[in-house]
């Protein structure tokens, strides 16, 4: 979703080279998808608790065809984004329209990842369509050589976007385990809200993607641009914690207050790490310092969630994603600084 788009983005007019990335992409997803079927296989038939859940997981891996189908990341190097909106659209009708036709009782809850399923594959298939009819894109049979580069070729990039799990939900479940349900939802009902402006950050880091990548030189714009969105978005979760726990809350979710003010700082943080590494490092092809920076961060985001989460409950898993990601977003913001002036001391040369 990012090296594919970034060499995309730069390439445009080669239509060639267009088609091998796709066709290399699309294989690759299909054998990844194959070898996380047998290692669910694998966990069902091993692990009593999933073998009992077995329906709804099966059910749910359904979902992942759909997902491969639907080619966002092209859509996004091609700059036509109103196509992920209109197949999105498409996706979320079919569901819902699906969803009062066929769930009737308690115990047709199994069909609900089932009709998720049938939208999402219905829309990925219209969009391979277009990606073949209207962008002249055509499949090329990869070689197994040219299948096992890219998969080497973006192993940093891979393990960039893995290795957070180390703490982000790795503390979710230790919460779980130390601190009961009580813990967890107030956590969780706090965190909501932190996700719905982290998620502006995101979607803001994803539209400029592939325009950066062709225009490394607008950085700036765009750092100016996402620096100003993220401190408005800091400072209205900040002010307006406790107005948004009694709005959409109950007075048993109070607490939820003291994770949103703790965690209000997170889309300046989003800012900096996405801004300066997917943003920026990635771009001029410095994905395995990224990966560095998230290794080191991740090791000692587990460490501390260990230590915090087990004695500080929520208020713990908060303190620890807002340290690991000062930490990521500084250190990330002085790799992508250190770089650029590095490239700007070889163009004056």
């Amino acid at each position: 979703n990012y090296t594919a788009t970034r060499d995309v983005a730069q390439n445009r007019s080669d239509l060639k080279f267009i088609s091998e990335v796709f066709s290399q992409v699309l294989i690759s997803k299909i054998l990844l998808m194959i070898l996380s079927f047998i290692i669910l296989l694998m966990i069902i038939y091993t692990i009593p608790y999933m073998y009992n859940m077995r329906v709804v997981l099966l059910a749910t891996f359904l979902y992942i065809p759909g997902y491969i189908m639907f080619p966002e990341w092209f859509f996004q190097a091609m700059e036509k984004m109103k196509y992920i909106t209109i197949m999105n659209l498409c996706s979320k009708l079919i569901f819902t329209v699906l969803v009062f036709l066929v769930i009737k009782e308690k115990q047709d809850y199994i069909f609900q990842p089932m009709l998720i399923a049938v939208g999402s594959t219905v829309s990925g298939m219209i969009s391979l369509i277009v990606v073949f009819k209207t962008f002249g894109v055509v499949f090329i049979t990869p070689t197994f050589k040219e299948i096992k580069n890219m998969l080497i070729k973006n192993w940093n990039m891979f393990l960039t976007l893995f290795l957070p799990n180390l703490y982000t939900n790795f503390s979710v479940i230790l919460l779980k385990i130390y601190g009961g349900t009580t813990a967890t939802g107030i956590y969780s009902s706090g965190n909501r809200f932190i996700i719905l402006f982290d998620q502006l950050s995101l979607v803001l880091s994803r539209t400029f993607y592939p325009f950066l990548a062709r225009r490394i030189d607008k950085h700036d714009l765009y750092v100016k641009i996402s620096a100003g969105i993220s401190i408005l978005s800091c400072i209205f979760l900040f002010f307006s914690a406790d107005l948004l726990i009694k709005i959409f809350f109950t007075e048993e979710f109070q607490e939820s207050v003291k994770v949103i003010r703790i965690m209000a700082i997170t889309p300046f943080l989003l800012f900096l790490m996405n801004t300066f590494g997917t943003n920026y490092l990635v771009l001029i092809g410095k994905e395995k310092v990224l990966k560095n920076i998230i290794l080191i961060c991740s090791i000692l985001g587990f460490i501390l969630s260990c230590i915090i989460v087990t004695h500080y409950s929520y208020i713990g898993i908060s303190i620890t994603l807002v340290s690991i990601w000062g930490i990521r977003g500084v250190v990330t913001f002085y790799y992508a600084k250190k770089f650029q002036k590095q490239s700007e001391k070889n163009s004056r040369e």
